[in-house]
């Protein structure tokens, strides 16, 4: 097989908690079916996360999207056919009734492997988005679909104290750039 293949993210849906297992089994079944070079990659999303337990941290990776296994791979052939016929996974996320799985857009895989387009974060270091005065709706938090005006920024830290009415009183909020939007 000397021609190179174009491979391209999917997301596989798989039996939640059992992620790790199902990517070891589409290796090794893309393998044994000899089909090796249409498969680059198999990722199951995890961050680290510190728990106590009796005294002790201790760390543990858990998985960020359970349920979902990313893979870059190739789609021809019987790679489709051979993935969804691994034990425990359900198909592919995006694909329509008897259609072909969705390849994610660049952005998305940038977001999901945690690589953030360094161009959108120079952008947001030269301005700052928001004025004093200036409405703004929360849009995420308790305070969720509340409006208030900002009242003070703070660039370092990236937040706003934005002044909310609740129950007929005025009460400030300490909130992060991305709580916010301007309306």
């Amino acid at each position: 097989m000397s021609e190179v293949l174009e491979k391209k993210w999917y997301v596989v849906r798989a039996v939640s908690g059992q992620e790790n297992k199902i990517s070891g089994y589409i290796q090794s079944e893309v393998e044994r079916q000899g089909l090796g070079d249409y498969l680059e990659d198999v990722l199951v999303p995890t961050e680290k996360v510190v728990q106590i337990r009796n005294g002790k941290k201790i760390q543990k990776e858990r998985t960020y999207f359970p349920g979902y296994i990313m893979i870059k791979a190739n789609l021809g052939g019987e790679m489709v056919h051979v993935i969804r016929s691994i034990t425990n996974v359900i198909g592919f996320l995006g694909e329509t009734k008897g259609g072909d799985p969705v390849p994610l857009r660049k952005s998305e895989v940038n977001r999901m492997l945690g690589k953030v387009d360094e161009l959108a974060l120079n952008a947001d270091d030269v301005a700052i988005p928001f004025v004093l005065g200036e409405t703004v709706k929360v849009v995420d938090g308790p305070f969720n679909g509340f409006n208030g005006t900002i009242e003070k920024i703070n660039e370092e830290k990236r937040k706003l104290e934005v002044m909310v009415k609740i129950f007929g009183r005025r009460t400030p909020l300490e909130l992060s750039y991305l709580q916010v939007e301007k309306i």
